[in-house]
């Protein structure tokens, strides 16, 4: 049994500080391994961009070659909103510690996740800090200090923000008529 992280997200596209979080993670001493797990759909949400086979396909093309990290189509497989209560009680069976990353940015709406009391008493929360968010007490925090974000790059690609082993492929779907069309549940 290992100590595990989860990264869980949309992923709606996968860029650079997604890649150096994981990089970051795999530097905790207490954790053995990342778990990378792009959902079908955020519960948040109402849409996603590309489609979430698409997304986890480049996922396992990014982080192919790192060790110690597991891409999960765990998600993905569900083909429907999952709950992170749901993941982490699922990676449970498997592992005996989960750490759950967030962005800071989730930290105003935490509790109103499904199940949030059940949640909190199964993680331990790694929130990666974002936009000079304050992190409460209680929380452990990472800074990669990698000012990108999905949404900003749907709005405005830039290559260099994108991971090189996917970046072309990226690239062309978000430019594309694709891009204007958003995949509802």
């Amino acid at each position: 049994m290992e100590t595990i992280a989860l990264f869980g997200g949309s992923f709606d596209p996968p860029h650079i500080a997604h890649e150096a979080l994981v990089k970051a993670l795999l530097e905790i001493k207490e954790i053995d391994k990342v778990v990378v797990m792009p959902t079908y759909l955020n519960p948040f949400k109402s849409h996603f961009f590309a489609p979430s086979e698409l997304r986890l396909k480049w996922l396992k093309e990014i982080f192919s070659d790192t060790k110690k990290v597991e891409v999960s189509d765990y998600e993905v497989k569900q083909n429907r909103k999952v709950p992170s209560v749901q993941s982490v009680k699922y990676l449970l069976k498997r592992y005996k510690k989960v750490y759950l990353v967030i962005g800071a940015d989730n930290l105003a709406t935490l509790r109103k996740w499904t199940n949030f009391d059940e949640l909190n008493s199964l993680v331990t929360f790694i929130v990666a800090k974002r936009n000079s968010i304050d992190i409460p007490d209680g929380y452990m925090s990472i800074n990669i200090d990698i000012d990108v974000s999905s949404t900003m790059l749907r709005k405005n690609l830039d290559i260099t923000k994108l991971p090189s082993r996917c970046a072309d492929e990226i690239i062309e779907f978000y430019q594309g008529n694709k891009c204007n069309q958003e995949y509802k549940q």
